[in-house]
């Protein structure tokens, strides 16, 4: 079952920028092999984090906006938000340990 997120412009305030607890975003497209590659990374920590942190998944063909907002030139990019604030990112494919140090000491 998915434990992740799909953010949209119309939610990204609320479920983002408002969000009680960190918010790991990967900005991702279906055609994306590095995207595919750590799908399965990306779907085990918010499982592994459930309740400790929020997963939410931009697919960047159908949220353009949010991608320029961003800054996305490249994909897989995943941006870490807390307290409505961008503490964290990085682009690119990374094993899950790599990942989960992006928002571990921020919970």
């Amino acid at each position: 079952m998915s434990e992740h997120l799909v953010v949209t412009g119309a939610n990204f305030e609320t479920e983002v920028v408002k969000s009680d607890v960190p918010v790991l975003l990967d900005f991702w497209a279906s055609w994306c092999g590095p995207c595919r590659m750590i799908g399965p990374f990306i779907e085990e920590l918010a499982a592994e984090y459930n309740g400790r942190l929020k997963v939410g998944k931009i697919n960047v063909d159908e949220e353009g906006d949010l991608a320029t907002r961003h800054g996305v030139v490249s994909i897989p990019t995943l941006v870490v938000y807390k307290n409505g604030e961008i503490a964290n990112q990085a682009v690119g494919a990374f094993p899950k340990q790599n990942i989960e140090a992006l928002f571990k000491d921020l919970i």
